[in-house]
């Protein structure tokens, strides 16, 4: 009987270790199921996000134009200014970019359109205006380009259809083209192109047939003068007066009859 009892007792608790493991396994099963519902939810959002982040990145690059328009006037002077504008998608005041420490524009890539006028102007350190490149429109009086030494490259302003008042590039010494300028259709006021010493061709031009107010191109010590030609036949609308003068002898061939 002893025995009997004795295996009896075995038995039981065999049996409760038995049902204790199969609990056990049971819930680790279920943490299992969570732990898989759990990384299938995580992966589902991460792919969301990654599909959101992609779709950003096409349209855009890395930030998310969300903000609307920025009210008023900004001058950026620094480098950490320029993240001030990031997400918005227009200004209703002047924008200046006057930071001679600044090397990269492309927070501010949300932006088409500047209410007010748009100055960039001395940036020692600025080699192109690439975050610029949504900018359709000018509103205001000015697009004021000059004093930019390490300037090569006005692509940036790809996009840009229309300045309402004076478009003027000066003082770019390692501005060799105007070529970012290609969508320009027209220039409400006043067109100056002075003192870029590399400038050798105004190409770029080639899509504006209005020009409001006075055109100047002088002091540009490598641009034909008879590049000017060119820009005048197509100009269906103005300009009021031409001054050109002091660049490069002309190198045409064969120089134009009208040229200036």
């Amino acid at each position: 009987m002893i025995d009997i009892k004795y295996l009896s007792l075995t038995l039981v608790l065999a049996a409760a270790v038995i049902v204790g493991c199969s609990n056990s396994s049971s819930g680790g099963d279920d943490g299992g199921t969570t732990d898989t519902d759990t990384d299938t939810d995580t992966d589902t959002d991460a792919d969301s996000d990654a599909d959101s982040d992609s779709g950003t990145d096409s349209d855009t690059g890395p930030v998310e134009c969300d903000l609307g328009e920025y009210t008023g006037n900004l001058e950026i002077s620094t480098q950490s200014d320029v993240a001030i504008l990031a997400g918005y998608t227009s200004i209703s005041g002047s924008l200046s970019i006057h930071c001679p420490s600044c090397t990269d524009l492309s927070e501010l890539i949300c932006l088409t359109s500047v209410g007010g006028d748009l100055f960039i102007y001395n940036n020692a350190a600025l080699t192109n205006l690439d975050g610029l490149s949504n900018i359709t429109s000018v509103g205001g009086g000015i697009l004021f380009i000059s004093d930019n030494a390490a300037l090569v490259s006005i692509d940036g302003l790809s996009a840009l259809t229309s300045v309402e008042g004076i478009l003027y590039i000066d003082l770019n010494p390692a501005l060799t083209n105007v070529d970012g300028l290609s969508a320009l259709t027209s220039v409400g006021g006043e067109l100056n192109i002075n003192n870029n010493d590399a400038l050798t061709n105004l190409d770029g031009l080639s899509g504006i047939t209005s020009v409001g107010g006075d055109l100047q191109v002088v002091i540009n010590a490598v641009l034909p003068d008879c590049e000017v030609c060119d820009l005048l036949d197509q100009l269906t609308s103005g300009p009021t007066s031409i001054n050109v003068w002091d660049n490069l002898d002309d190198t045409c061939t064969p120089v134009p009859a009208n040229c200036p």
